[in-house]
Formats: structure tokens, C-alpha cells, sequence
């Protein structure tokens, strides 16, 4: 049998994260906004898989906007949740889009995937611009501390 039979063959290990794999931050988040559970499962690979871009994110932001909010796992969290319901609203939207005419099923699948992508990468965008705004403005910085307050 060749080396690729045997790749082939190999069983990939599903891993399954918990609310327990999770930063406090990110429970605290799922609490304050009283996320659905049908929608935890989601949001919590999308917080184990954002971490690096979020992490670079956090580390290009200037020290003001990065104060607005105490660590970055309160940042990461923030992205999670708000990369979950943007994937979940555009992947609605692209059920009820037809393929069109001059598209062949996989670049109307990878014409899906750029575009999820840069509904994710709008998401980071946003919220590092949210915090640079925050540190300016005292009621929105309010709003950010808000949600972690104990």
C-alpha cells in the first residue's frame, strides 16, 4: 500500500471544545449577552479558530485602545461572539442566493468562502475601531466595561 493509501486511511480525530476549553471572558460574554445554546457549539470553535488573527489584531491596536478593555481575551471573546452571529446572518443570506448561471458549483463555493472570510476579517475591523472610538468617548467605553463587570 503507498504512503497515500495510508494518509487516506488515517481517522481524523474530531475534537469537540466545551464552554470548560474557554476563557472565563468568554463565558461571561455568552452569560451577558445571553447567547442561545444552539448557538454556543458555534461560538465557541469560532473562538478557538479566530485566536491568532484576533491576537494580531490585538497587538497592531495602540496601548489607548487596548486599555478600553482589560486584557485580550476580553477582546477575543468580543470578536467571537461578534464573528458568530455575522457568519450565521451571511450564511442565511447565501441559502436564499442562487448560484448564478455563468458559476460552476465550486467557484460559487469558493466565491462563498473569499466571502465569508471578509465578513469575519470586516469583523476584527470593526471591533478594533469600536475600541479606538471607545477611548475617546466615555459612555461608549462605559458600554465595553459593562459587559465584564463582575
Amino acid at each position: 500500500m503507498s504512503d497515500i493509501e495510508n494518509k487516506e486511511e488515517q481517522i481524523v480525530e474530531e475534537v469537540t471544545y466545551t464552554l470548560e476549553d474557554c476563557s472565563p471572558e468568554l463565558r461571561h460574554v455568552i452569560q451577558y449577552e445571553e447567547v442561545p445554546e444552539e448557538l454556543q457549539d458555534m461560538l465557541i470553535n469560532v473562538y478557538k479558530a479566530s485566536e491568532p488573527t484576533s491576537r494580531e489584531a490585538w497587538n497592531q491596536l495602540p496601548a489607548s485602545a487596548q486599555n478600553v478593555l482589560d486584557n485580550f481575551e476580553q477582546f477575543h471573546a468580543l470578536i467571537a461572539l461578534s464573528q458568530s452571529y455575522s457568519g450565521i446572518d451571511f450564511l442565511g443570506e447565501m441559502q436564499e442566493t442562487e448560484k448564478p448561471s455563468d458559476m460552476t458549483d465550486e467557484e460559487f463555493t469558493d466565491y462563498k468562502a473569499v466571502m465569508l472570510d471578509k465578513v469575519l476579517h470586516n469583523c476584527v475591523k470593526d471591533m478594533c475601531k469600536q475600541l479606538k472610538k471607545a477611548r475617546q468617548n466615555p459612555p461608549m467605553k462605559r458600554e465595553f466595561q459593562d459587559i465584564f463587570k463582575k
